[in-house]
C-alpha cells in the first residue's frame, strides 16, 4: 500500500522570508552613494538618509520621543543600561527564562541579574517585582517573549512605586500591542533587534527607543565613543557632562535593510493573525492541552503558537508526531533558563574574575540560581510545545497544523 503524499513543510521565517525589492533597493542606494557609514561620506558632508529615516520612522511607528540605531539587540540593551546608570552594586530583576543576552548585558554592566520565576505568559508576572526587590533592585527588565506582551500596566505600577526603572526588552516582539499601545513605550527605555530570526531583520541591528531625554543623550554618548554629534544635537541639545562610551553605531547598510523591514512589519502582523485565527479555534478545548495565556489578546502577533500538554511525558512524542507531519514545532524556542547556562557553573563568568557580580558569593550555585529555586519555570517549559506561523505560510498550511494537532492529540493523549 502506498503511503499517503506529506503536505510539503512550509518555510518558517518573518522578516527574513520577506527581503525582496525593496531591501535592496535601498541597499542599492546606500551602495551607488558610497556613503556606509552613518555620520559621513568620504567628503564628510552632512549625515546620510538611511539610519536617520529609519530613527524617525521608527519613532513614528512605536509612538515615542526618541530612537538610536545600534549594531545589535545585544547592543541595545547594553547601551540602555548604561544610559539608565546601571552599574556595579546594582541589582536587575530578569526572568529566568530569557535570552544569553538578557543576563550577559546585566553582567557586563557590573550590575547582578536576579532571576524571576514566569507564569502562563511566559513572561513575567507582576508580583515578582514585589517578591524580588529589595534596596538595591536599580532596574527590571521585561523581556516580551515570542510576540506576547508581558502585563505591562501592574508591572510598571510595581516597579515605578519602589522607584525601579523599566527596561523592555522587545526584541522578539517588535509590532506586538499592548492595551491598544505598542510594546516599548510602556517603559523609562526599551530595546528592539534585528538579528536574522527576528520580526524584522538586517542581519544584525538594534534600536534604543526612549521618551526621556537624559536617557536618549547618554544612550547616544554610550553608542559613539562619547561623541554627541551634530545630527542628534538637532533633535535635543546636550546637557549631560562628557562621557566614555562604547561603539554600538548602526551602518547605513543595515540602517537602508532595516528600514524596509520595518515597513512591512504590520503586514507580517496581520498575515500572521489571519492564520492564527484558523488555527486556535479549533484546537481550544482539546482536553490535557492547554494554550498560553495572553494578556491582551488584540495585540499578539501571532507568529507562534504555544500548546502546554498536561503531562510532560507526552511533549517528545507529541512533537514526533507533528514533526512526521511536516508541522515545524519545537520543544524549545532556543531560549533556555539561565540557571542551565554553562556561565552559570561558576561565579567568575566575566574576563577577569573581579569584574564578575557574583564573585563574593559561595558556595556556587547560591539560592537564586539553582533549577530547584524555579519550580514554576522548570514545570512550564518542560511542557510545552512551540509551533510557529511564518510570512511564507498559506491558508492550507493553517488548516493542515489544525488537522494536524487534533490528529495527534487523539493519538497521544487519548
Amino acid at each position: 500500500m502506498t503511503a499517503p503524499t506529506l503536505r510539503p513543510r512550509p518555510t518558517p521565517g518573518l522578516g527574513s522570508s520577506a527581503i525582496g525589492a525593496e531591501e535592496e533597493a535601498l541597499v542599492l542606494d546606500v551602495l551607488r552613494r558610497k556613503e556606509p557609514f552613518r555620520y559621513y561620506g568620504g567628503d564628510f558632508k552632512p549625515t546620510p538618509p538611511m539610519v536617520a529615516q529609519l530613527e524617525k520612522e521608527f519613532r513614528e511607528y512605536i509612538g515615542t520621543d526618541y530612537a538610536l540605531g545600534v549594531s545589535s539587540g545585544t547592543g541595545a540593551l547594553e547601551v540602555a543600561l548604561a544610559a539608565m546608570g546601571i552599574g556595579p552594586g546594582d541589582e536587575v530583576i530578569l526572568t529566568a527564562w530569557s535570552w544569553i543576552a538578557c543576563f550577559t548585558a546585566i553582567v557586563r554592566s557590573g550590575a547582578r541579574p536576579v532571576l524571576a520565576e514566569i507564569d502562563e505568559t511566559l513572561n513575567m508576572p507582576p508580583s515578582e517585582i514585589a517578591r524580588l526587590a529589595t534596596p538595591r533592585t536599580r532596574a527590571v527588565m521585561i523581556v516580551h517573549f515570542q510576540g506576547v506582551a508581558a502585563d505591562m500596566e501592574p508591572i510598571e505600577h510595581e516597579a515605578h512605586r519602589r522607584g525601579i526603572y523599566v527596561l523592555e526588552d522587545c526584541a522578539q516582539s517588535l509590532g506586538t500591542r499592548y492595551r491598544g499601545r505598542q510594546i516599548g513605550t510602556w517603559s523609562d527605555v526599551a530595546t528592539f533587534s534585528f538579528q536574522f530570526n527576528k520580526v524584522a531583520t538586517c542581519g544584525e541591528g538594534g534600536m534604543v527607543v526612549t521618551r526621556d531625554q537624559r536617557i536618549y543623550e547618554r544612550a547616544v554618548r554610550t553608542s559613539d565613543l562619547g561623541n554627541y554629534r551634530p545630527y542628534h544635537a538637532g533633535i535635543v541639545p546636550p546637557r549631560e557632562p562628557p562621557m566614555v562610551g562604547g561603539q554600538y553605531r548602526l551602518s547605513e547598510l543595515a540602517g537602508a535593510m532595516a528600514l524596509a523591514q520595518l515597513r512591512k512589519v504590520d503586514r507580517m502582523r496581520d498575515h500572521c493573525r489571519a492564520l492564527q485565527a484558523r488555527i486556535l479555534p479549533r484546537i481550544q478545548g482539546l482536553p490535557g492541552l492547554a494554550l498560553r495565556r495572553v494578556p491582551d489578546p488584540a495585540g499578539d502577533f501571532g507568529f507562534e503558537i504555544y500548546l502546554f500538554l498536561h503531562d510532560a511525558a507526552q511533549v517528545a512524542a507529541f512533537r514526533a508526531k507533528l514533526d512526521a507531519r511536516n508541522v515545524n514545532c519545537g520543544a524549545r524556542t532556543g531560549t533556555y533558563p539561565q540557571y542551565n547556562r554553562d556561565y552559570l557553573q561558576s561565579p567568575a563568568m566575566t574576563a577577569h574574575p573581579a569584574l564578575s557580580p557574583f564573585r563574593d558569593m559561595k558556595p556556587w550555585p547560591p539560592v537564586g540560581y539553582r533549577a530547584e529555586d524555579f519550580p514554576r519555570t522548570e514545570d512550564l517549559t518542560k511542557r510545552f510545545l512551540a509551533l510557529p506561523i511564518g510570512w511564507l505560510y498559506t491558508a492550507a498550511d493553517a488548516d493542515h497544523i489544525a488537522d494536524s494537532i487534533i490528529a495527534v492529540h487523539r493519538e497521544v493523549c487519548g
